[in-house]
């Protein structure tokens, strides 16, 4: 019946000059339902969610809560409404407690009542089944504390109308579990809650409805329990895609890159990595797995001589050629020693390729010193901007429109298909997928497994346990900067690498070392 549903948008478009980034969609959402937000990069459902938040204001359209027009012009309007939005990059103070950040930045009258407001939070945990310290400080908390923070922020201003965006990024297996049992708790009570997500598999475990949206438009809304895994990607597609891995098995897998030892430290002396030991084999894939700031980073910026390391070596040893120490040397002198390494870092735009140029250009950077005299070949890099370009489907208007206007996606297709195009012998990617849409994700997967069966060493830090146990031939457990375990990815299962991610699997640990 009208007028019945918790939120409903009505030919909601918004335009970001030439670009419709949504498009006449019309989409509702009912009162104790969890509705999955699907689709491709750049399809919508960030724009859309952002003005159901009150971040962007639609062009043209309205939308309804609990069937009546509402302006939604700002993130306070939103909360007046009883929309809460929680980001999966979290927006607290660091020093203050939770409760402190709960209440940040509303108006009570009076003076503030901290065991007032210990005793409301103590009361949302309780009701949702959430496990917080109120007293205890942003700064001592693990991911899934902060975001159960940010949750609880929302509901206690009031919420009735949740959106979670990647909320399970970042969270072992365990903390998921715990989400989501919490989710069901809210979803009960009569919340309507918003997820996007590009776990497929999640998915289909936690939503009522998925709705799909394509290219900013609004293409279906089903039942999860009238759909599937492969019927949901062709809607986001528009066609059939193998959701498949491959996985051969190594063949004649040889040491590449043997890391002992390795012990590095910030700027103020904390520890990042701690004596962390592993081997890397040509012709096998090497996952690394830890919660969110373990030294994944770190591990790889070392054996790229882009962060000093303290202590320990990192031996290179190419066919048919004598070992090479990598530690102490910079990128260059690496190069410059002949070590045959590519590395796709996390900071894409940042650290990976240059905003401003096109794709020839960044092409170029990796081989602007092999021109003669003052002038450099630009010819080559303009071929292989091309190559990449039809290899990878990359969108874009030309090869010299800069990168950083073009998708997350499309970005990530240009870093890795330049440092897969100089032929590597040891290929590092870290979260090479995040963000991404699942047909991208798949390319990119099955580019790992092609560089695999050329006999390239490839470490593989990934933030998708699925995904590391069906890439992957070993998955290495990093864990407070230490190796807290090493596992057979065909025999692994989730639970075990959860329990070593944060270091509850000791025996674990202890026999796979």
């Amino acid at each position: 019946m009208e007028g019945t549903h918790a939120v409903e948008f009505r030919g909601i478009s918004k335009y970001f000059g030439d670009v419709a980034a949504n498009e006449n969609v019309d989409l509702y959402l009912d009162k104790g339902v969890i509705m999955s937000l699907l689709g491709e990069n750049g399809s919508g459902k960030t724009t859309l969610m952002n003005m159901l938040a009150g971040i962007y204001f639609p062009d043209k359209g309205e939308i309804l809560i609990n069937g009546k027009p509402v302006s939604i012009r700002s993130p306070r309007d939103a909360f007046e409404n009883r929309i809460g939005m929680i980001h999966q990059h979290f927006m607290l103070v660091d020093v203050f407690t939770a409760a402190e950040n709960i209440i940040l930045g509303l108006e009570e009258e009076g003076r503030l009542d901290r065991r007032q407001t210990a005793d409301r939070v103590r009361q949302i945990s309780e009701k949702y089944g959430f496990s917080i310290d109120p007293d205890k400080k942003v700064y001592e908390m693990s991911v899934s504390e902060k975001q159960t923070v940010e949750i609880i922020k929302v509901l206690y201003r009031g919420a009735d109308i949740l959106i979670l965006d990647e909320p399970t990024a970042v969270l072992t297996p365990q903390e998921t579990e715990k989400l989501f049992k919490v989710m069901r708790a809210m979803r009960d009570d009569g919340k309507s809650i918003i997820i996007i997500t590009h776990k497929l598999n999640e998915v289909m475990e936690i939503s009522d409805v998925v709705a799909v949206l394509r290219r900013g438009r609004h293409i279906a809304t089903v039942r999860t329990t009238q759909t599937n895994e492969a019927e949901l990607t062709e809607m986001m597609v528009g066609k059939k895609v193998s959701l498949n891995i491959r996985r051969n098995t190594p063949v004649n897998p040889v040491p590449r890159l043997t890391v002992a030892g390795l012990t590095c430290t910030d700027s103020s002396g904390v520890p990042k990595l701690d004596d962390v030991g592993f081997i890397a084999y040509g012709g096998e894939i090497l996952g690394i797995a830890g919660i969110a700031g373990s030294g994944q980073k770190e591990l790889l910026e070392a054996i790229a001589g882009l962060r000093k390391a303290d202590k320990g070596s990192v031996i290179y040893t190419p066919e048919g050629k004598a070992p090479e120490d990598l530690v102490g040397k910079t990128p260059m002198e690496i190069k410059d020693a002949g070590v045959s390494l590519a590395f796709v870092p996390e900071d894409r735009l940042g650290m990976g390729l240059v905003g401003g140029m096109g794709m020839t250009g960044n092409m170029m950077l990796r081989s602007w010193t092999s021109g003669k005299g003052i002038f450099i070949d630009t010819k080559a890099p303009r071929e292989l901007a091309k190559q990449v370009h039809d290899f990878l489907d990359v969108v874009t208007p030309d090869i010299d429109y800069p990168v950083r206007k073009l998708s997350g996606g499309n970005v990530q297709k240009v870093l890795v298909g330049r440092e897969i195009a100089s032929s590597p012998s040891v290929l590092m990617s870290a979260y090479a997928v995040r963000g991404l849409d699942i047909n991208t994700s798949y390319v990119i997967y099955n580019l790992m497994a092609d560089q695999k069966e050329k006999g390239v060493a490839v470490i593989f830090v990934g933030e998708d346990l699925d995904v590391l146990l069906e890439l992957c031939d070993k998955i290495l457990v990093l864990c407070g900067g230490r190796v807290s375990g090493i596992v057979d990815a065909r025999t692994a299962t989730k639970e075990e690498i959860g329990l070593l991610m944060t270091r509850l699997g000791g025996k674990e640990a202890k026999d796979n070392e």
